[in-house]
């Protein structure tokens, strides 16, 4: 994958596969501890601890598609080619953690990416999903939280043409005014 967005997209797919009905999302820049920090938790149906330890194996899935699973696999060799590392943290019926570290000056660390069009997509794609997205730099904090979206809007829907692409805007423009990088 040639960003972070895309890593992104694909464990909040993860997340909602796993049933989930809250989604917390979470960037941490901390260039003075020189680190980027990805975690994601979700409710959804958890994993017991022998799947964790599979979960991160090329050639482990649970889809009936396809016999290879390359999204946590690459996710954790990206990390780790920075000098990074992540951590999965799950118990049936609880949810499951995801935290991934990035040495933030490392060469090989990915660009962000699209952040806010995917989440822009992924929040539209399941309007009964929460979705709380929270990114910290050492310039501020921004949180985006489709529960308060949804009670502001009634009765439109959140996956309205209009409201995706305010939903675009306003984490674009919000991650500009923190710059994120």
């Amino acid at each position: 994958m040639k960003d972070l967005a895309l890593h992104i997209l694909d464990i909040l797919q993860n997340s909602v596969t796993a049933g989930a009905t809250l989604v917390k999302l979470q960037i941490e820049e901390i260039p003075s501890k020189d680190e980027y920090l990805v975690k994601l938790i979700d409710n959804g149906k958890g994993m017991d601890a022998e799947m964790v330890q599979q979960v991160t194996d090329p050639f482990f899935t649970t889809r009936t598609t396809r016999k290879v699973g390359l999204g946590l696999p690459l996710l954790k060799q990206n990390a780790e080619r920075t000098g990074g590392s992540m951590t999965i943290q799950s118990e049936p019926g609880k949810g499951t953690e995801v935290d991934v570290k990035f040495i933030f000056s490392h060469i090989d660390r990915l660009p962000t990416g699209d952040i806010s069009g995917t989440l822009a997509l992924t929040v539209s794609s399941y309007p009964a999903i929460d979705f709380i997205y929270t990114h910290n730099t050492p310039d501020g904090t921004f949180i985006f939280d489709t529960f308060e979206i949804k009670e502001t809007l009634g009765d439109l829907p959140i996956n309205n043409p209009q409201v995706i692409a305010f939903m675009k805007d306003l984490i674009s423009d919000n991650l500009k005014e923190i710059k994120a990088s």
